[in-house]
C-alpha cells in the first residue's frame, strides 16, 4: 500500500522541508536532469539497490510519467517501505534540475 501525490502538492512540500527523492528512472534519463537531492535507483534493477533506502523515513518516488514509479511504490509499500508516488512525474516538474 502506498500514497500517492500530486506534483504541485510534492513541490510545495519539498519546499517547506529536505525530503527523500527516489528516482526510479535509468541511469541515462537521470544524468539528462533530475530533482536536486534525488538518489536514482532504477526500476530494472531495483532490488539490488534496496539498501539506499531508509525504510524509517518517507520516501517520495519519481519517474518519467509515474507509471514506474507507481510499480516501485506498490513494490516498497507491499515490503513495509514509508512511500509516496508523485504522480505525473518528471514530465510534470517545473523546478530546478541538476
Amino acid at each position: 500500500m502506498y500514497k500517492s501525490i500530486s506534483m504541485d502538492e510534492f513541490q510545495q512540500k519539498q519546499k517547506k522541508e529536505e525530503i527523500n527523492i527516489i528516482d526510479v528512472r535509468e541511469r541515462g534519463e537521470f544524468i539528462s536532469g533530475h530533482i536536486p537531492k534525488a538518489i536514482n535507483t532504477p526500476l530494472s534493477d531495483f532490488g539490488q539497490h534496496l539498501d539506499k533506502i531508509d525504510k524509517d523515513k518517507e520516501n517520495y518516488i519519481i519517474c518519467q510519467s509515474g507509471s514506474r514509479s507507481s510499480v516501485a511504490s506498490d513494490y516498497l509499500g507491499n515490503n513495509g517501505y514509508n512511500v509516496t508516488n508523485i504522480m505525473g512525474g518528471m514530465s510534470a516538474w517545473r523546478g530546478e534540475i541538476e
